[in-house]
């Protein structure tokens, strides 16, 4: 299978991730104008999935090094397995969570509290599983990134004020809940791992490309529960039926696929690059995917087109705030 060698190419691939966990939610919004996010979400879990598959038989089919994606799988222990499964039930309650108030507030408010939040406690408890980094610089990296959150929360509200919707405090509170369960996921399936050696794995644990498979079946078969039960009782209109599910166009189902395979691809990446960076570092650099979606929600989406100067201001220090952060994340896997 392909095994990451540098700290410079994880931290590359890691920067990958951070595009594409911070881009995947724009097909969300172009699905929006005729697709219900309840169903557009089966489509995106769908292209999840196939994409492991795909990952597994190539990059961890490939080359010498390490256990091919088959043989690894044949050999998981039943504890490990279940841990990378349990990871994909906690994240797909989070995202179903996430989703919903992209809906209601917008990228520009969703993602950076909802993943900001998930990003701070994320780096904690995966440094806690798994230290790897000088912890002062990684920490002072985290603090850097809650400022911004604070300051894009303080943003949101004088433009919810502003616009006058309530809707969008219902959105705040539900980002914040998707937050607190996504800060959990990553541990869960990096515990399934041997961080230490891909090349040689302990027996009983996985490689990164497995890891990930089983974490996607985590996510399918959970869905089943958790998405039905929003598409009878949605957060915001009316309940949809998986009638409506199947009469949507292929080019509709297709846009949701999509958005399934852009995630897939960073989260992959991410396992991929924990081997040489460390599961806080490669969670947290990840996470910054908190700013390419803001960035994504204020200049492409204009959702806070009018807020005015001092609402820019503060968008424009979380930003500052936010690039920092990262900065001092980086570099504490440097040390």
């Amino acid at each position: 299978m392909y095994i990451v060698s540098s700290y410079s190419l994880a931290i590359a691939l890691c920067f990958v991730t951070m595009l594409c966990w911070g881009s995947w939610a724009n097909t969300q919004k172009l699905a929006s104008k005729t697709w219900r996010y309840e169903l557009f979400y089966w489509d995106y879990v769908i292209g999840i999935l196939l994409f492991s598959v795909i990952l597994g038989f190539t990059l961890g089919s490939y080359g010498e090094l390490g256990r091919g994606f088959i043989e690894d799988l044949e050999q998981v222990s039943s504890r490990n397995f279940w841990s990378a499964f349990a990871g994909g039930i906690i994240f797909n309650a989070s995202n179903i969570l996430l989703a919903a108030a992209i809906s209601i507030s917008g990228m520009a408010v969703a993602f950076p509290l909802g993943v900001g939040l998930a990003l701070v406690l994320g780096v904690a408890v995966n440094y806690i599983g798994a230290p790897k980094g000088d912890p002062l610089v990684l920490f002072l990296g985290v603090f850097l990134v809650v400022v911004a959150i604070v300051l894009n929360g303080m943003a949101s509200g004088k433009m919810a004020q502003k616009s006058k919707e309530k809707s969008s405090k219902k959105g705040i509170w539900i980002a914040l809940s998707a937050g607190l369960l996504m800060s959990l996921f990553y541990r869960f399936v990096a515990a399934s791992m041997d961080l230490n050696n891909f090349e040689y794995p302990e027996a009983g644990k996985m490689a990164p490309y497995a890891a990930f498979f089983v974490f996607s079946l985590g996510i399918l078969a959970s869905n089943f529960l958790f998405n039905t039960i929003v598409m009878k009782k949605p957060f915001v209109g009316e309940p949809v039926s998986y009638k409506q599910y199947f009469s949507g166009s292929l080019s509709t189902h297709t846009v949701g696929v999509l958005g399934g395979i852009i995630w897939g691809l960073g989260t992959a990446l991410s396992y991929i690059a924990a081997g040489k960076a460390g599961a806080a570092i490669s969670y947290g650099l990840g996470q910054g995917a908190t700013m390419v979606a803001a960035l994504w929600g204020v200049f492409i989406w204009k959702e806070f087109k009018g807020a005015g100067s001092r609402i820019n201001l503060m968008l424009f220090l979380m930003f500052v705030f936010f690039i920092s952060g990262l900065i001092f994340i980086i570099v504490s896997g440097g040390n």
